[in-house]
């Protein structure tokens, strides 16, 4: 947890510095719009021109590192976010249409995420995801690190790959196929953002954000928002719960999802206990429930289909489908402590 709260601080930090260099006029490199906006597949994350070096570690003109409060979870994965905006454009937090408080990006924009394990010299590039808004929609196109270190290559078909994480599990790593990209981003059909909602963004970041004039105004509410993985929160353990469920389920668990027939609404915002899974029986009572007849039983995680899947990585069975191949053995004991606090 405090690692990822140092995250947090370094994200500002690298902004703060970002908005610095370009108001001193420091010569840097600048994103190639065209391979942004119009229609194919660039085959090298370099042909972007998202960073200066090779490596992925220096953000070119209006690229800005982020962090999440709460982060999406993948097999213990470590992630370096990052969003570009163009030049004269602005991010808008008006959340319209979303009902989520999904910042809104102009055309034009992208979104980078590279996966990471190890620290320091000893850490390894897996691959990066990338999200470009063109005018048609959203593309999401996976890219694939070499041994080196040196290129990420177009990975349309996705690949596994042999990794140890930081626990020391041997797993075999799956970069997702395009379409895969789409079953997780999918809203109403259409390719969306799932991660940069304003309620899980720092205050200070998105200050900064306002600062740079990229983005138009602070959100309402930015400095309430649910935090659980930061150091020394002592945040109710319901708001814990709900904040995860929101990052690591409801991009599928919601209305317009692609897990929209469950019935399940996870998202931060549903207030009804049933919807969100509270003695809720499955639609489809597969092998994946079980034998368990409710989503939430209250007092019972061990009686418990989210718990049941949560704690297991068996194909069929594990929720999330997508994105992991391990246990989340701190967020299993979280949703048992929740769960357990529950009135009958």
């Amino acid at each position: 947890m405090r690692h990822a709260f140092a995250l947090v601080l370094a994200a500002a930090a690298a902004l703060a510095a970002s908005v610095v260099a370009q108001a001193t006029g420091a010569p840097k490199l600048m994103v190639n719009d065209v391979a942004v906006q119009e229609d194919g597949f660039p085959r090298a994350l370099a042909e972007f021109g998202f960073f200066q070096d090779a490596g992925a570690t220096e953000p070119s003109d209006f690229v800005y590192l982020y962090e999440l409060n709460t982060p999406l979870w993948s097999d213990g994965a470590d992630k370096l976010r990052y969003i570009y905006v163009p030049d004269g454009e602005r991010i808008t937090a008006d959340g319209a249409g979303n009902g989520d408080g999904l910042l809104q990006f102009p055309v034009g924009s992208a979104i980078i995420k590279t996966f990471a394990y190890g620290e320091g010299e000893d850490q390894r590039f897996i691959e990066t995801r990338v999200l470009l808004h063109r005018a048609d929609g959203w593309v999401a196109l996976p890219y694939r690190w070499n041994a080196e270190q040196t290129d990420a290559r177009l990975a349309i078909a996705g690949a596994r790959i042999p990794i140890t994480t930081p626990e020391g599990e041997e797993i075999s790593y799956r970069i997702p196929n395009m379409n895969q990209c789409k079953t997780c981003h999918a809203q109403d059909g259409e390719v969306i953002p799932i991660g940069p909602k304003a309620r899980n963004l720092s205050a200070d970041w998105l200050a900064q954000m306002v600062d740079s004039g990229h983005l138009t105004a602070m959100p309402e509410g930015a400095d309430v928002l649910p935090v659980w993985q930061a150091a020394d929160t002592d945040g109710e353990i319901d708001a814990q719960a709900r904040a995860y469920l929101d990052v690591n389920c409801a991009h599928c668990h919601k209305p317009g999802g692609s897990a929209s027939n469950t019935g399940l609404d996870l998202r931060w915002e549903q207030n009804d206990p049933f919807t969100i899974g509270v003695r809720k029986p499955p639609v489809a009572a597969g092998r994946g429930a079980g034998g368990f007849l409710v989503s939430i039983e209250p007092g019972d995680p061990d009686a418990s289909i989210l718990v049941h899947r949560m704690n297991s990585a068996e194909p069929g069975v594990a929720m999330p489908e997508l994105g992991r191949s391990t246990i989340d053995h701190d967020a299993v004991a979280l949703m048992r402590t929740w769960i357990e606090g529950m009135s009958e």
